[in-house]
């Protein structure tokens, strides 16, 4: 492991999304089994904090964006600063479907197609934004969720209003379909794991990135099924575990989110307006951090400038020679190529 690379690709919006979503992973079965007697805009509060961070991060980074008009003219930064304002549309349609659901729970006064209509008008928003992340190679995550995902909020919907009568277990249908789709994923990585795993012209580290993908993969995919298995079947009846039992597979599965961000390129540098990546960002605001972070020692480069100083005769002209043990190479010093002589030919008379 080198922790390093770790921080290097270190993804801290993702990273933010996925603690939020744990923390209210854990505030809503200790409010449903009863524990804990707070509103559920409290229990919301991780969630609030999410989309307030988003909305004070956007506003600053288009405050940078409109202090300084050179920026402008750069492409990337124009690419990068258009999917951070889709990506506060779609986190704004989703602050205002919160907001109208916890009214709904708390009061009860409206139906619950008025509450899913933020979501409704998401998916078609977030279909527009798929098709432009995949023209100027932008990786829309949120946006995909809600574009495959209109389905499913509608049967949400009538079910919650008891327009439809059906069991959970068929409202689900369109969730069981996305499910199906990423255990097809989890078993395309097993069986690519395998192949690296037999094959012998692979080397070690790419192994170990493929069998780390996925188990990565497995321990997402595997808790968060067995979940949304259990919270049907508890919803229909059909068992009376607690709803903290039934969480704790979710909780995994969030947490091998956490530790995958860490190794997630990515991120919108405008964000906060800070134009570059988050940790160089750290490092530079406090200094103090560069000594913690200074982990890399380069062995051969300061044998090297050892070398330099003292004045060694030049070595003759010999062919490359390897050694395992001390890791030396001495190459042949750069010259002028001589090609060969022409040889002789001698045509015999007839």
């Amino acid at each position: 492991m080198n922790p390093r690379g770790l921080f290097q690709d270190f993804n801290p919006s993702k990273f933010l999304i996925y603690v939020c979503l744990l923390l209210f992973s854990v505030l809503l079965p200790l409010r449903l089994d009863g524990v804990i007697q707070w509103s559920y805009w409290a229990v919301l509060a991780p969630i609030w904090l999410w989309k307030l961070t988003v909305i004070v991060g956007a506003s600053v980074g288009a405050g940078v964006w409109a202090r300084n008009p050179r920026y402008r003219s750069e492409w990337e930064a124009r690419v990068e600063f258009k999917a951070m304002l889709i990506s506060v549309g779609i986190h704004l349609l989703l602050l205002l479907f919160e907001a109208l659901a916890c009214d709904r729970v708390e009061r009860g006064t409206y139906f619950w197609l008025l509450v899913f209509t933020p979501l409704f008008l998401a998916s078609p928003v977030s279909v527009a934004a798929c098709v432009w992340g995949f023209r100027h190679d932008r990786s829309l995550e949120l946006e995909i969720l809600c574009s495959v995902n209109v389905l499913q909020f509608i049967f949400l919907a009538l079910r919650l209003d008891r327009i439809i009568q059906w069991p959970w277990l068929v409202v689900a249908v369109p969730l069981w379909i996305l499910m199906s789709f990423l255990c097809l994923v989890v078993l395309y990585y097993i069986a690519w794991s395998l192949l690296f795993l037999r094959s012998l012209a692979v080397v070690g580290e790419q192994r170990r990135t493929h069998l780390t993908m996925a188990g990565s993969w497995i321990t997402i995919v595997v808790p968060l099924l067995t979940f949304e298995v259990l919270l049907v079947h508890r919803l229909d009846g059909h068992n009376a575990f607690s709803y903290i039992s039934i969480f704790v597979p979710l909780w995994l599965s969030l947490g091998t989110l956490m530790a995958t961000t860490f190794r997630r390129k990515g991120g919108n540098h405008w964000w906060f307006g800070i134009r570059r990546d988050f940790c160089q960002f750290l490092l530079e605001m406090f200094p103090c951090l560069r000594e913690y972070g200074n982990i890399s020692y380069d062995l051969h480069h300061e044998a090297s400038e050892d070398a330099e100083e003292t004045s060694v005769p030049e070595a003759p002209k010999m062919a490359p020679v390897f050694g395992k043990k001390a890791r030396v190479v001495i190459t042949q010093s750069p010259g002028k190529c001589v090609p060969p002589p022409p040889k002789l030919s001698i045509d015999m008379p007839d």
